[in-house]
């Protein structure tokens, strides 16, 4: 899978073939991958297939999940020129994409040190780019949650207006579902936090909940069905994600460790 998709990457800069290279022979030649900002490192794997699928050597000075600083060498790569100078874009893309969620990601994970509960990422994702930059929150210190429809069954808002009976569905489903799978019930209300606990469900996400009412739901939840995960989920950002931390639910996810991740500056350098 990650073959598939760093050639076709590849092939989308590259197109019909590299002009630049038409003009005159290629030559050896080395190059550095420099920081031009702080941040987290991430997309090592994929640039090693980029390596292996067009013949050149990386060398890495940093690892997947390791901090860099301004001025840092990352990498240094060796190879002939037309080769190293057709990846450039590509390279620095992934690695560019990549490093800046997984820099967001610690942000919101060094907030969380302190507390018992779990960060997730959400299905919000580019189209087509959802194992990639799924991979860059779990460099960035995040645990996955699901990836697709078939992980696990969330009903969520829109699927509650069509469920006349939640206990009743929830009931037909665990017999249908896989004997692993979860289910977890999205929920904007104490009263539907409720009905979905005693319906059993595995989760129950609190969904653009306050701090305050998630608190009395993890009340409910301790003193009642002490077994029930529960998650916080909802505009959570870098500066309100510590109040939830604070509520006592298991788990926190955030569709902006993704689509709020400004990109970093890495740029290479040939020697």
């Amino acid at each position: 899978m990650i073959e598939k998709f760093v050639k076709a990457t590849l092939a989308e800069d590259v197109g019909r073939g590299d002009l630049y290279a038409l003009v005159e022979p290629s030559i050896d030649a080395s190059a550095k991958i420099i920081a031009k900002s702080s941040g987290v490192i991430a997309g090592v794997k994929y640039i090693d297939v980029l390596a292996k699928v067009e013949n050149f050597e990386i060398n890495w000075l940093k690892n997947d999940s390791d901090i860099f600083e301004k001025g840092e060498v990352i990498a240094t790569l060796v190879g002939n020129s037309h080769t190293l100078l057709k990846v450039e874009r590509t390279l620095l893309n992934m690695l560019l994409h990549a490093s800046s969620i997984a820099t967001l990601t610690r942000k919101y994970v060094d907030i969380l040190k302190p507390y018992d509960v779990k960060l997730l990422d959400t299905r919000k994702t580019r189209p087509q780019l959802r194992v990639f930059e799924k991979y860059a929150t779990k460099v960035g210190g995040c645990i996955n949650h699901r990836m697709g429809l078939d992980d696990s069954l969330m009903i969520k808002d829109t699927h509650l207006k069509t469920i006349k009976d939640l206990k009743s569905y929830i009931s037909k489903a665990k017999k249908q579902i896989p004997f692993t799978t979860t289910v977890e019930v999205e929920a904007e209300t104490l009263e539907l936090a409720k009905e979905a606990m005693d319906a059993k469900a595995d989760i129950v996400m609190c969904d653009n909940m306050t701090p305050e009412l998630i608190k009395e739901v993890v009340k409910f939840r301790d003193e009642n069905f002490s077994h029930i995960l529960l998650e916080a989920s909802g505009n959570i950002s870098l500066d309100t994600i510590e109040s939830y931390a604070k509520s006592g639910v298991d788990a926190i996810s955030s569709g902006s460790l993704i689509h709020q991740a400004n990109w970093i500056d890495l740029s290479m350098k040939m020697d």
